[in-house]
């Protein structure tokens, strides 16, 4: 690992522990020249994801995106950013876990509205009625029976 301070490429290990929830390892470092101490983060390298749009497109997958779908459907809710995180988390890695390389984005929807269905009803009508496109007052309604057909 080269140091921040003087580039020697030669370091030490003085401390390691988890960081982000496990998620990586965060090494405190000395480096052999000039006894400065640096950290340094190790993740594990995943592969990159496409999304295959609607219209056949493709693109990579941007866990900012589905954040913002989620904090819109959730504004004015009392569902804590966190919450909103570990969502984003947890569906990254079921896609992940896939081992596709890539994934509709209709998979990425459902699996929103999964999440959302659980969390919070207000947020998860909010989501469907933009993600399905809702075209008139019936297909909501619909949408509204099958949450109270669901409890």
């Amino acid at each position: 690992m080269k140091c921040p301070f003087c580039s020697h490429l030669e370091s030490k290990v003085v401390d390691s522990r988890p960081a982000d929830e496990g998620a990586s390892i965060r090494r405190r470092r000395e480096c052999l020249a000039c006894h400065k101490r640096f950290t340094t983060y190790e993740t594990m390298e995943s592969l990159p994801l496409m999304v295959v749009k609607k219209d056949g497109s493709r693109q990579s997958f941007d866990r900012t995106k589905v954040l913002a779908g989620l904090i819109r459907a959730c504004e004015k809710r009392p569902v804590p950013y966190s919450t909103l995180e570990a969502m984003v988390n947890e569906i990254e890695q079921v896609l992940q876990n896939k081992m596709e390389r890539e994934v509709s984005s209709a998979e990425i929807g459902e699996l929103v509205m999964e999440r959302l269905k659980k969390t919070d009803e207000v947020a998860y009508v909010r989501f469907a009625s933009v993600y399905r496109q809702f075209k008139d007052i019936n297909t909501f309604m619909h949408e509204l029976n099958k949450l109270l057909e669901d409890k």
